[in-house]
Parts: structure tokens; sequence; C-alpha cells
């Protein structure tokens, strides 16, 4: 069962309407209510940064002395900062976990100034063990933390952080494209992790190294995430190399002075179009090679 009251001074006078005794009085009377009723019970401080810091720290360990087993500091209108967050949570656990030890403190950020995934990071560096959030970051005004990037940077970077989740992280795109298809909306291509972008490479110097190995531009595997791969967009940024392996790719091989026709050709109508597709490609190369009949014809 999950309770929450706010705490802030602004929802105390303009919400709540109530003063600081009474929000503490609340909140104990409502968690030892939920506590006589559910085994687990979590408390949130909503508005928790805009909280008076000695103040929030009373809240949540009367909360936790209530029978709450979760306290939830929520960043409620994506006000803090990440260093905010890391000292008030290692603050926090310190004073609380002395007579609470096995209490599990929680994150729950919202987006507001762009720091919602930061701010949960630091989060957990300052000693919370649940991260609340959304896939594809949905939620209220600029949505919450997106879940599937803080799941990915804590395997990446668990050198960091030095925890890992329960998550399997290879069903991560499926579920962005099925949440996209139940709320109708469209996520930016360059999204991170689950963006049909994520794993493309157009710049020819990323596309060399791609072909090289793909470490050197990819800090995580596209299957690891639910992708099947990593494919290279052919635009105007593409490399010779790049050029020469797609259309190797499609049974098209070229090399010497017919590449250098098609790196050239291939220019032109990239500076048109943008994106060039197999189609254009076996076009670019069919006309390289048409003039290059009519030349050894009249050579």
């Amino acid at each position: 069962c999950h309770v929450f009251l706010a705490t802030s001074p602004i929802h105390r006078a303009a919400k709540l309407k109530m003063s600081t005794n009474e929000v503490l009085s609340t909140a104990v009377r409502s968690v030892e209510y939920a506590a006589s009723l559910f085994d687990d019970v979590e408390f949130s401080a909503e508005d928790a940064f805009r909280t008076e810091p000695e103040f929030l720290a009373d809240v949540l360990e009367a909360a936790a002395d209530a029978g709450a087993r979760t306290l939830n500091v929520p960043d409620t209108v994506g006000y803090a900062t990440p260093q905010e967050v890391r000292d008030r949570f290692a603050v926090l656990a310190a004073r609380i976990k002395q007579r609470h030890p096995h209490v599990i403190f929680s994150t729950h950020c919202h987006d507001d100034l762009g720091m919602a995934v930061a701010n949960s990071l630091a989060a957990v560096q300052g000693g919370a063990r649940q991260v609340e959030g959304a896939i594809n970051g949905i939620g209220e005004r600029a949505g919450n933390c997106s879940i599937e990037e803080v799941i990915m940077a804590l395997k990446v970077r668990e050198d960091l952080y030095g925890v890992t989740t329960g998550a399997d992280s290879r069903h991560l795109v499926r579920a962005s494209k099925i949440l996209c298809e139940i709320t109708e909306t469209v996520i930016a291509r360059n999204k991170s992790v689950v963006g049909i972008n994520a794993f493309a490479h157009e710049a020819g110097i990323h596309q060399h190294g791609m072909l090289a190995d793909s470490r050197t531009y990819e800090i995580m595997r596209p299957q690891d995430v639910g992708f099947e791969g990593s494919w290279f967009v052919l635009g105007k940024h593409s490399g010779r190399h790049a050029i020469a392996k797609r259309a190797e790719t499609i049974g098209r091989p070229i090399e010497g002075e017919r590449l250098a026709a098609v790196v050239a050709g291939f220019k032109r109508r990239a500076d048109q179009i943008g994106e060039i597709n197999d189609a254009e490609l076996i076009a670019i190369i069919d006309q390289v090679d048409g003039v290059s009949e009519v030349v050894a014809q009249y050579a």
C-alpha cells in the first residue's frame, strides 16, 4: 500500500492548509492504519526537495516508526539537481537507517528540467535501492524518469554504481513499442536506448570504426535492449568504406575507380534527398556502370 502526503511549505499552505505538526500527525496516522491492513507499506513525502531538510527527515523517520518499509523521496516537480539528490539521500539514510536498517529508500523523479534520469542515478549513489519511473518517460507534465535509461545506465556502468536490477533489458524495445501503440504517441528517433536511431550510424568515421569493431561507437549491444542489431544510415556523411560495404551486401561489389564514381554520385544524390536506400544505391551504381559502358564503346 502506497501512502503519500505533501510536505513542502507551498503544498502545506496552498493545497493542504495544514501546519507541520498536522502533516506529521496525519502521515503517522495514515501509515499506521495502512500497516494494520497491509504487510508492505510505502510512504512518499510529496515535493520532498522543496521541503525543509530537517522536517523531511522528521516525517520520513516517523513514517518508518509507524510501519513504513519503503520511504520514497520524490522530486515531484523536477526541481532538484543530481548533487542535491545524492546528498539528501545520503543524509536521510545515515539518520534513519540507524533505527531502521532494513528500510528501503526509493526515488521518484520528474523531468521538468530534463534531469529525471540523472537525479534517479544520483539517488542510487546516495543509497536509494528502488527507482520509480516509466517506460518512454511518460507521466505528468514533462514526464517521469525513463526507466529504460536507468536500467541500461546501471547495467553499462555497473563499475560505477555497483548495483544490478532484476530487469530483463532484452524486452525494453518491445515494451516501448507496445506503450507507443497503446498511448498513440511517437517517441523521438534519437531517444536514448529505445529510439530508432539509438544504434544507427551515418557519419563516415563512425561507420568506419563500426566496421572495424562495434565497440568503437557502441557502449551497449543493440540485442541487449531488444533490437536485432546496428545499422548504417547511408547519407551525405557516409564514407566510401560504408558505401562499398553496403554495395557488397546487396550483391553489387564496387572498387577502384568505379567505387570513386559511385561515391561521387552518391554524395550528389544524398544532398538532394538525404538518406540513400538500397534502391537508390543500385540506381547510382547502374548509372555509373552505364556511363562506363558508353565510354568503353568509344574508347
